[in-house]
């Protein structure tokens, strides 16, 4: 109880430095505020839309979460105080001008300190009977980063019919931005020996459904995207505001990105053939409607999501909370030994292998695609079919 109160007292004490923050600025002349955005000192809208949030579900979510008590109960306070955070933030920009680069990075700093927070507390406390709760929220949390995307957010992008009408998806796409790679990837693998492949070892098979190579050519299942007349567009690799475009990128392995920062996303846009590296650490990246597609990167705070793709491998240097593969036909995934806690969340996909670096190599592991649910008499128990044969 008294590392709980402490860490609540640090909580409370980032959001007063975040408005001191604000104030001092406006007394050294760092930032002109002057109520621009506000008329005679009223609400900016978007503060009162904000606070209709804070009112309306987080209020309802703090409610619930206080009647559940222990971790969920403590959680939800850090959650709190972050929203309390960007309160601060949202209103000091409707009375400010926009403050220089290396402001923002410090402005931003005590909302970053408090997502890393709630992201901490989930993977101190992996042993707790509400540890799925956890999980949920620690990485539904990043998106209080909206405010560093740069132009602001607008309506969720529109792709052409060769993308599922998924809002979901499109919104996820519309924060994240990705990267772009390839085939050559494998060049900066290591090799897995036979007796360490699924589909020449019968022992390794029994862990899960029989998987096929990514790279290899095989007819599409019906979760495959759907082939449209083929269009002619121009490849793009941009940083434009926070987020890095890759998109239509054909037959390129030399594809690199720099100089990246911790509040950069990256997103990957029908690329075919090609390989990415991202160096440095960002906060997400997503590949959207790619074939045969290679990315390796170094770390990344919140998560990579592969969407509506096919034949990808990713290969992880330094770390990663969450790799999420959703619609997707072939996806090999190398992880690190700093790695090895990654969470893998996978539906409606398929010839998923997760590769495990052992004694100097990299042993295969099939991610099940059949399960088989029964009713024990007072609840749901789902676990993978084994496959006979």
């Amino acid at each position: 109880m008294a590392e709980t109160h402490g860490l609540m007292e640090r909580l409370e004490k980032a959001v007063t430095r975040l408005e001191s923050l604000f104030s001092d600025s406006h007394r050294s002349g760092g930032m002109e505020c002057d109520g621009i955005n506000g008329v005679n000192g009223s609400i900016a809208p978007y503060v009162e839309a904000f606070d209709r949030l804070l009112n309306g579900s987080v209020a309802e979510f703090l409610r619930y979460s206080k009647i559940l008590e222990g971790d969920v109960k403590t959680h939800a306070e850090m959650v709190r105080a972050a929203f309390q955070a960007q309160r601060s933030f949202l209103v000091l920009a409707s009375q400010c001008q926009e403050p220089q680069e290396n402001e923002v990075a410090v402005l931003l700093k005590p909302i970053s300190e408090k997502i890393q927070e709630i992201q901490n507390f989930r993977e101190r406390n992996r042993g707790s009977k509400m540890f799925n709760h956890l999980s949920a929220v620690s990485e539904s949390i990043p998106a209080l980063g909206w405010i560093a995307v740069s132009p602001k957010p607008g309506p969720p992008p529109t792709f052409d019919t060769e993308t599922p009408k998924d809002e979901g998806t499109a919104a996820r796409s519309a924060l994240f931005a990705q990267l772009n790679q390839g085939e050559a990837i494998t060049k900066g693998l290591r090799h897995v020996s036979d007796d360490q492949k699924t589909h020449k070892n019968p022992s390794l098979r029994a862990q899960g459904p029989p998987v096929r190579s990514p790279t290899k050519s095989h007819t599409p299942s019906p979760t495959s995207p759907k082939n449209s007349p083929q269009q002619n567009h121009p490849p793009v690799l941009e940083l434009e505001g926070k987020k890095w475009r890759v998109e239509y990128q054909e037959d390129k392995n030399d594809l690199v990105i720099n100089n990246t920062e911790l509040k950069q996303v990256a997103y990957i846009f029908k690329c075919n053939k090609s390989t990415l590296q991202i160096k440095g650490k960002i906060n997400s990246i997503t590949i959207d409607n790619c074939k045969k597609f290679g990315l390796v990167f170094d770390n990344v705070v919140g998560i990579v999501e592969v969407i509506n793709s096919r034949d990808i491998q990713i290969q992880v240097m330094g770390k990663v909370p969450t790799i999420s593969i959703n619609k997707t036909e072939g996806c090999h995934i190398y992880l690190s030994e700093e790695s090895l806690d990654c969470e893998i969340v996978s539906a409606k996909s398929s010839e998923m292998n997760i590769l495990i670096p052992q004694d100097g190599d990299y042993k295969e592991f099939p991610v099940p695609e059949q399960f088989k649910t029964a009713w024990d008499g007072s609840k749901l128990v789902t676990e993978p079919a084994e496959i006979v044969g």
